[in-house]
């Protein structure tokens, strides 16, 4: 009997009492019983396991459903790892989110970033430290989501006067949506990485491949804008200049990889109360823990590789130079020391801002984003903000706007939107100027980006972040 017609007949939807069922449902249909009788005994089964102990087919697993279910112990540590948060404006739930997971065992410490919001696990804007352990959710689903800005030689009258041709541009050059994928896919290295070292990795090689260079759906994005410097930075004098800024990660590889090794954490960890369940460990001394550091870390590989194509693709149609480049993960995990202790820290859906290190910081597709350098703040395990924050959900944004009012405000932005859902309109996100203000201890800025000319995924895309 297939696992559907079990769970029908009041079996757990997993676990081994579905195993056991399926062995006994096989073995006694070879010894002659009809399906009919099969479905009817193991029904009884179900009902009354006690009254069928002596079954010559089903005793086993009458026997197995009458023993008690002893759940592991939940050792939480005696007292929560410390953590400090930055910003006022955030949801409850993504509080209790960030204080939950500095309950784990394996938690040292923690910081909420000012953009924070609800997520899987770990709040979006979470960062932990852990103890040779890291946590899939706590990386993400889109492993090693991050941003990348070139600076071009291109006049930035051009943002004006071939308005039109930067459109066609962006439309014939870059990819959006779920599946997503060139026909004729680009080259790049990373595909001559050992993909087949990982048993999760070999089989998305090919459909890595043909999506290298695309962006994927959600709050992804690749614009066209200006950035302005008041100061000599990044190799060039102060003024303004045409720029190219994207977002997005490592598509449907790395949400396969995520998934994997997620639910393999939580199978490992049954202890965990349903509040924690998405923020299961691996321990990083077991095979499954290098496992999932080594496809985590070829995801890193690959979504630099797609942003590199994205930009080297576009650079070369719109025959300019990169005058300068920045760039950075937010959903990852890293070996850091801080004190005195080596730890792994994920950020997810935060920014890298040790002394000196360079980030981009987006707002939203009519506001501002800034560059950044990090100034190494201890207390937030030198992280900052990744972008300005959702105030709502997906759902709650379809209902709330209306795509003649969004235009309005992207009008008076000058802003040419190409293709977007209006759950990823201006209005769904936290003043980006306020983020940056309750951040200015962790990052200063050292340069500003207007957008000008947006493309993300059209609307009815599911998003993938």
């Amino acid at each position: 009997m297939k696992p559907r017609e079990l769970q029908n007949l009041g079996l757990p939807k997993k676990g081994d009492a579905l195993r056991l069922a399926q062995s006994i449902c096989k073995a006694a249909a070879e010894a002659g019983l009809d399906k009919r009788t099969l479905r009817d005994t193991l029904q009884a089964v179900v009902a009354a396991p006690a009254d069928h102990l002596t079954d010559p087919h089903f005793g086993e697993l009458a026997m197995h459903l009458t023993t008690p279910v002893v759940r592991p112990t939940f050792n939480e540590r005696p007292e929560p790892a410390p953590w400090q948060q930055w910003g006022q404006d955030i949801d409850d739930a993504a509080i209790r989110q960030m204080a939950n997971a500095c309950r784990l065992p394996v938690a040292v410490s923690g910081a909420l970033m000012p953009d924070a919001h609800v997520g899987y696990g770990l709040p979006i804007g979470g960062v932990l430290a852990t103890e040779n352990a890291v946590i899939p959710y706590a990386v993400g689903v889109d492993i090693a989501c991050r941003m990348r800005l070139t600076v071009t030689d291109l006049p930035v009258n051009t943002l004006k006067g071939e308005v039109e041709r930067l459109v066609q541009i962006l439309e014939g050059e870059t990819r959006f949506g779920i599946g997503a994928n060139f026909e004729r896919p680009r080259d790049h290295a990373v595909m001559d990485e050992d993909w087949a070292a990982n048993p999760i990795t070999r089989p998305l090689h090919e459909k890595a491949r043909r999506q290298l260079g695309t962006s994927g759906s959600g709050n992804h994005f690749v614009e066209f804008g200006t950035v302005t410097l008041a100061q000599p930075e990044l190799g060039l004098a102060p003024g303004t200049y045409l720029a190219i800024l994207s977002h997005s990660g490592s598509r449907g590889a790395g949400a396969t990889v995520a998934n994997h090794y997620s639910r393999l954490a939580r199978e490992l960890h049954p202890e965990l109360p349903p509040e924690l369940s998405h923020l299961a460990w691996l321990d990083l001394d077991s095979d499954e823990g290098q496992a999932y550091w080594y496809a985590m870390e070829l995801m890193g590989q690959y979504a630099a590789a797609n942003h590199e194509v994205i930009h080297r693709e576009l650079v070369r149609t719109l025959k300019c130079h990169a005058l300068a480049t920045v760039e950075n993960h937010h959903n990852f995990a890293w070996r850091e020391r801080h004190g005195d202790r080596d730890v792994i820290v994920h950020r997810k859906g935060a920014t890298p801002a040790g002394d000196g290190v360079l980030g981009i910081i987006p707002g939203s597709m009519a506001d501002p984003g800034y560059v950044v350098r990090g100034r190494g703040n201890a207390a937030s395990l030198e992280s900052a903000a990744h972008g300005a924050g959702r105030v709502m959900s997906r759902s709650a944004a379809r209902d709330a706007f209306t795509w003649s009012a969004i235009k309005q405000r992207l009008a008076q932005a000058n802003v040419t939107l190409i293709s977007a859902g209006i759950d990823e309109n201006p209005g769904v996100y936290k003043n980006i100027n306020d983020v940056m203000r309750d951040q200015n201890d962790l990052v200063d800025i050292i340069a500003r980006f207007e957008p000008r000319i947006v493309k993300m995924a059209p609307e009815g895309e599911k998003p993938e972040d």
